[in-house]
């Protein structure tokens, strides 16, 4: 798409999420004709309240947001026509249903798990992986919908999965059989947070 439109006022700046820093992911960002940079810190994710990635965000001239989709790809059609839409300016804004982020907890539940997820990197980073395991996992508890908290979980516990290729098929079928454990959980009655799952009290 960017070969197709780069000479038509159309530029492409991908945003690398990875709290394991700039060497996780230069080995995918090399070679690619538009620029890349890396947001160590999830500040993109975290503005948008993005829950997995790849998205994508459309900005006029002006710098006006004309499309947010989370989960975006280059091999859905409707992504791409969308895209090409804006750029023709046969439309001025694109929503996809279900395709926004939405977020289910409140602000100061956010703020905690981005606190904990962070600090879990930070930890991850002088190599204690068991407190960064424990800030991660709470961090999970708190906002269980977020795949980039989750991914690095696994990143821990199973470096194998992520080099020297990243598994894809793996995460997926890892993410699925986390659901269900949490879903059994809710089902018995259990309430899990930070603390971990309890039965309430009657």
């Amino acid at each position: 798409m960017y070969e197709k439109y780069k000479d038509a006022n159309f530029e492409i700046l991908s945003v690398a999420a990875d709290g394991q820093g700039p060497e996780v992911v230069k080995p995918y960002t090399e070679g690619t004709t538009f620029t890349t940079v890396v947001d160590e810190n999830n500040v993109l994710i975290n503005l948008f309240g993005f829950k997995m990635v790849p998205n994508g965000i459309f900005l006029d001239e002006e710098g006006t947001i004309r499309m947010i989709k989370e989960g975006f790809k280059l091999d859905n059609p409707e992504n791409i026509k969308a895209v090409e839409q804006l750029l023709h300016k046969e439309v001025e804004k694109v929503e996809f249903d279900g395709g926004s982020p939405k977020s289910g907890q409140s602000d100061l539940q956010q703020q905690l798990a981005q606190t904990k997820y962070k600090l879990g990197m930070e930890y991850a980073k002088q190599g204690r992986n068991d407190e960064a395991l424990k800030e991660l996992d709470d961090a999970c508890l708190l906002d269980p919908d977020n795949f980039t908290i989750r991914k690095q979980r696994w990143y821990i516990r199973f470096p194998e999965k992520f080099s020297p290729e990243i598994e894809f098929e793996w995460q997926q079928g890892q993410l699925e059989r986390e659901k269900e454990e949490e879903e059994r959980h809710r089902n018995q009655g259990l309430i899990c947070g930070p603390d971990g799952c309890f039965l309430p009290s009657t």
